[in-house]
């Protein structure tokens, strides 16, 4: 569903509360955004949790969408937001990353440590890391916020932000020691 014309009709027939319009958007959008739920979860029920949530409220706002902005960052975002409510309604504040920009971010302390990782171990890396740290670390490494932006959406300090990244960062490099990476940490 490349075509803007083709997902324009669709999400049209969505607001119309055609049903079949509404299975055929989550169907093409789901592995897209389950991957952005997953960075946010430690397992795939949690995850699957928050992207029902997340496309409930794609199609109870899907009003709010504005034609020339792109669909899949407007989902994007919801996705996030749905995945920030859910971390501070459930005190467990549990967090994972797009393993792509987890590797160049670690990358840039661990050279060419990640080449001979596969992604499950990426992943499972990740997982490992506190609720608090991966939190702060998916919202600035793989969302973009700024320290400023992840204290307000989260109730803490910049300075708080800027600390967990840091131990985020501390634990990743950990964490490559421990998975068998020595000679390149």
């Amino acid at each position: 569903m490349e075509d803007p014309q083709q997902l324009n009709a669709i999400i049209q027939r969505c607001l119309k509360g055609d049903r079949e319009s509404q299975k055929v958007l989550y169907e093409h959008f789901y592995g897209y955004a389950m991957s952005i739920c997953l960075r946010y979860t430690r397992s795939r029920e949690e995850a699957r949790e928050i992207l029902n949530d997340g496309f409930m409220k794609v199609f109870t706002r899907l009003h709010q969408h504005e034609d020339q902005s792109s669909f899949k960052a407007w989902l994007r975002r919801i996705m996030i937001n749905t995945a920030i409510d859910q971390y501070r309604k459930s005190g467990k504040h549990e967090l994972h990353q797009d393993l792509d920009a987890v590797a160049a971010q670690v990358a840039s302390v661990h050279g060419d440590a990640l080449d001979t990782l596969s992604y499950g171990e990426l992943v499972m890396m990740v997982q490992q890391l506190t609720p608090a740290y991966r939190t702060v670390f998916n919202l600035y490494v793989i969302d973009g916020y700024t320290h400023e932006e992840i204290a307000a959406q989260m109730g803490i300090s910049v300075g708080t932000s800027k600390s967990n990244l840091f131990k985020a960062r501390e634990q990743l490099r950990t964490l490559l020691k421990r998975i068998n990476v020595k000679k390149y940490a």
